[in-house]
This record gives C-alpha cells, sequence and structure tokens, in this order.
C-alpha cells in the first residue's frame, strides 16, 4: 500500500468531510454525544470552513489508491517557530501504519516547526496514547463547552528534539 501526503486542495473537501465523519464517530461515540457531534462536524467540517482553512492554514491529507484516508491541518507557524495542530484524523481502517506520525514529521520538516500544539479529549484514550508514544507532553488540562457538553481538554506540547529522539 502506498500513501500519498500532499497539501490539500479544494477538490479534496467532499473527501475530508468524509473523513471527519468518520473519524469522529469511531472516536467520540460513548465521550460527547451524537447530536453533539453532528453539530459541530456541520459547522467546522462545512464546505466553506474548509474553503476558509485552506486560506488561512496549511492542511495535509493522506491518500491511498487515490482516496483520502486522513488529514492533518496545522495553523501558521509563529515567529517563535511554534505552530498549533488543529486537527490529525485517520480512518480507523489506516491507523497504526505510521501515517499520523508522517503527518506530525511534516510539522516540523516542511512546516519547520520547533514546537506543535495541540489539544485533545482527555477520555479520548487511543489519541492520548499515539500522542504520548510521539513525545507529547502535557502542559496543561481543563474544561471547554462544546455546546451544552462539558469536554475535559488536555493541552499537548511536542519538541523538534523529542520527536527526533524517538
Amino acid at each position: 500500500m502506498d500513501t500519498v501526503i500532499r497539501r490539500m486542495k479544494k477538490r479534496d473537501i467532499p473527501q475530508v468531510q468524509k473523513v471527519a465523519q468518520i473519524s469522529w464517530f469511531a472516536t467520540y461515540t460513548g465521550i460527547i454525544p451524537v447530536r453533539v457531534q453532528k453539530n459541530f462536524l456541520k459547522r467546522v467540517y462545512s464546505r466553506k470552513a474548509l474553503k476558509s482553512r485552506l486560506k488561512d492554514t496549511v492542511v495535509y491529507v493522506a491518500e491511498v489508491n487515490r482516496a483520502i484516508i486522513g488529514f492533518a491541518n496545522y495553523s501558521n507557524v509563529t515567529n517563535e517557530r511554534q505552530t498549533e495542530l488543529g486537527a490529525l484524523y485517520l480512518i480507523p481502517d489506516y491507523q497504526g501504519q505510521g501515517i499520523g506520525t508522517a503527518l506530525i514529521r511534516l510539522g516540523f520538516c516542511e512546516l519547520g516547526a520547533k514546537e506543535i500544539h495541540l489539544t485533545v479529549e482527555k477520555n479520548n484514550k487511543k489519541a492520548r496514547a499515539f500522542y504520548a508514544a510521539k513525545g507529547f507532553q502535557v502542559v496543561e488540562e481543563y474544561e471547554n463547552m462544546l455546546e451544552d457538553h462539558v469536554l475535559e481538554i488536555v493541552h499537548l506540547k511536542l519538541t523538534e528534539e523529542a520527536f527526533r529522539q524517538l
């Protein structure tokens, strides 16, 4: 299986929306109510919102046989060479194959970041284990509201040095 990772284009929007939906339902069922998930996906992964992301951030897609199976969304790198990984989603069948790691590597190699920051829901044990294995460290924990649902958020940070030591 050959995986191609490249920058997202407008024509990729429907496939990225599908990956987001599949990933969110697989990840957050039992953590975030389905109604809240659907509203979030409708708002944050609308065509208009994704077109805006393409303009204002960096989005990479991972493809297998020309089908998008995952994506990562980075903020622009700051003067301090920090970036935020706002989303990293893979269809569950493709997890555990090094694709997520490759998408993280791009934050350092292609974007030139020295630190990657992200937030993850505390109860998302699979993602937390993945990020811990990559060397991410906890910065802080806090609560945030998503509609009427309380999220338990963990802010993580990974330095380029820590990532290279793995």
